[in-house]
């Protein structure tokens, strides 16, 4: 395994074309010239003008036309910075960025204390009016009572990009500054860093190796923690304070409003996890335990693979075919815009220093999207990427079919059409074969990939994160140490007497940006529970259920989670998909065990 390339040494068509978003350097300066300029005409034309249902449509039309200039600059200045967080000029684009957002915020944020200040008889009539504002008049009307004074929003506004300040020294001391040494085992030094330790390391076969890496990992992050464990209080106290000025009893409230589902959702998809999925994944950990022979199962064994002869090496062209078999099922248009990811260069393949960890899939308004991944050439970089497109597709039908503010779906929502493409490239693997072997390692990689990082990983995440939420609602701050037995309870909760805890194992806090995306990490399994019921659907119906799925992705924001989740024939309002879903994954894990002792009989 060789150490990281510089971003300039990789190859050109592993990088994903900007262009689409500004041909050049001068394009993009031309743009932020033109969008402050606009900025300005629209605060002079339209502040002070919106008083009644036909002055909020026209002042929205036009603020509209400015947030759609906004975005290809926004993208483009922090998609050039996430690949290569060493590069200086992108680094100063994006903090420049951070301020132009913020300048022009502070401006135009008279809009929404204008229109919060119509009474919900005029909100009603504009939104009668205007079918394509109906949803944000009815969220301006909700969010009515925590709505401050003009000039304290204008003020709040214009400190966005210093609230935003944490993430952006998260990411600097991530991605930046930590330098992994090398590790050695049996004499032969092998190189480490994020990228190779989440992407092969972490689940490598060899159990010295895998060790060697965890620890050596560890002991590299655990020279960042006070100063990570700093950034993250600066990051939710500013959270904790928002909550406060608004008037709402717990920042877990506050953030959950932009989710559009109640507190009683958020709790139960951690509880009930927490707590019944916790023995089925248990008895997983025992099961790979037994398979490598092993004397005890720590954390760093979780992420080994059942059977990893059956792992096939990957390229990325050979990635397309097992992408489009799986998919083709969603239909010829879906399987287009697919292909285009591919030749068009909407996908960022390569491995290189200072590049994002993990993946992410950025979608402007207007434009294609862009997919972040490096590739390490297993299967599960193929799940990724069939994750990924998933938000790719979601985007590009609902982008088309809604307007600007209602193209975005709720967080609770927005991992369904991701993981749903997990399961279809799980259930295309499945019925593909019938040797017992190649359908264990197909099952184990639905547990191991889908399930795991989604239904543990990141709930595992929330959990944690709940735990700190409450510490900053009962008026506390956390450090290092705070942090670390956070963490370290959360994974004694689930997994009980059957795991060994590594010492590193508190430190996972650290390696992951979604708290400092709100309550992120919870809807990944909210995201996954619907997608499993769906999958279910389109396995049972075929097309007539696809068809089902691609309108809930065209209602794209216009809609409210339990809505758009009720469209596909689920309802999320009870436990009964959640607890299906925690069945499901037992069944899995149920199979799995039979298969192998089936195997290890033969």
């Amino acid at each position: 395994m060789k150490s990281l390339p510089l971003r300039s040494e990789v190859n050109e068509q592993e990088t994903w074309n900007l262009q689409t978003l500004f041909e050049n350097e001068t394009a993009y300066q031309q743009a932020v010239q033109d969008v402050e300029k606009q900025a300005t005409a629209f605060a002079e034309r339209y502040r002070g003008t919106i008083q009644d249902a036909n002055s909020a449509i026209k002042a929205l039309d036009a603020y509209r036309s400015l947030q759609e200039k906004m975005v290809p600059i926004g993208n483009y200045a922090s998609l050039a910075a996430s690949v290569d967080l060493t590069n200086d000029e992108a680094q100063m684009r994006e903090s420049q960025f951070g301020s132009l957002a913020a300048k022009i915020g502070s401006q135009t944020s008279f809009v929404m204390s204008e229109l919060s200040e119509l009474s919900e008889e005029t909100l009603q009539q504009a939104s009668e009016q205007s079918e394509d504002y109906e949803a944000l008049f009815e969220k301006i009307y909700r969010q009515k009572p925590h709505q401050l004074h003009p000039e304290v929003e204008k003020t709040l506004a214009a400190f966005s990009s210093t609230f935003e300040a944490p993430y952006a020294l998260y990411n600097t001391t991530k991605l930046a500054d930590i330098h992994f040494p090398h590790f050695t085992v049996n004499g032969t030094d092998y190189p480490l860093s994020y990228v190779s330790f989440e992407g092969a390391w972490e689940s490598e076969p060899d159990t010295a190796k895998r060790r060697a890496a965890f620890q050596a990992f560890s002991c590299k992050l655990r020279e960042y923690q006070h100063t990570t464990a700093k950034t993250y209080d600066m990051h939710i106290q500013a959270e904790k304070t928002t909550a406060d000025l608004r008037g709402y009893d717990s920042v877990i409230d506050y953030l959950l409003v932009d989710q559009d589902v109640d507190r009683s959702m958020y709790n139960r998809q951690i509880d009930v996890i927490m707590e019944e999925l916790a023995p089925h994944m248990r008895k997983y950990a025992k099961l790979l335990q037994k398979i490598y022979g092993l004397d005890e199962m720590t954390f760093a064994d979780l992420k080994t693979p059942v059977d990893p002869l059956y792992e096939p090496s990957i390229t990325v062209k050979e990635s397309k075919t097992y992408i489009d078999d799986a998919l083709a099922i969603m239909g010829e248009e879906y399987l287009s815009m697919v292909n285009r990811a591919y030749s068009e260069r909407w996908i960022d393949f390569a491995q290189n220093k200072g590049k994002s960890t993990g993946a992410f899939c950025a979608s402007p308004y207007g434009s294609n999207s862009f997919i972040l991944i490096s590739w390490t050439g297993s299967m599960e970089d193929v799940f990724v990427l069939a994750h990924e497109l998933g938000h790719a597709g979601h985007y590009y039908h609902a982008n088309r079919e809604q307007n600007l503010f209602n193209s975005n779906a709720s967080l609770y929502f927005i991992e369904a059409p991701s993981t749903m493409n997990e399961m279809l490239m799980a259930n295309h693997l499945l019925a593909n074969s019938d040797d017992p072997k190649f359908k264990r390692w197909v099952l184990a990689s639905i547990i191991s990939r889908t399930y795991y990082h989604n239904f543990v990983t990141h709930l595992l995440e929330a959990a944690f994160q709940r735990k700190v939420y409450e510490r900053v609602d009962e008026g506390g701050n956390v450090n290092a140490t705070i942090l670390n037995d956070l963490k370290r309870s959360v994974l004694e909760e689930f997994w009980g007497d059957t795991v060994t805890l590594n010492e590193g194992a508190e430190l996972t806090w650290m390696r992951q940006p979604h708290y400092y995306m709100g309550l992120y990490p919870y809807t990944y399994s909210a995201g996954l529970t619907i997608s499993t019921e769906m999958a279910k659907r389109v396995l049972d119906e075929g097309k007539p259920a696809v068809e089902d799925w691609l309108e809930v992705l065209r209602a794209g924001g216009s809609k409210k989670p339990a809505e758009l989740a009720n469209m596909a024939g689920i309802d999320i309002t009870t436990d009964k998909p959640l607890r299906d879903t925690i069945a499901y994954i037992g069944d899995l894990i149920d199979q799995i065990e039979q298969l192998t002792e089936e195997i290890e009989a033969q």
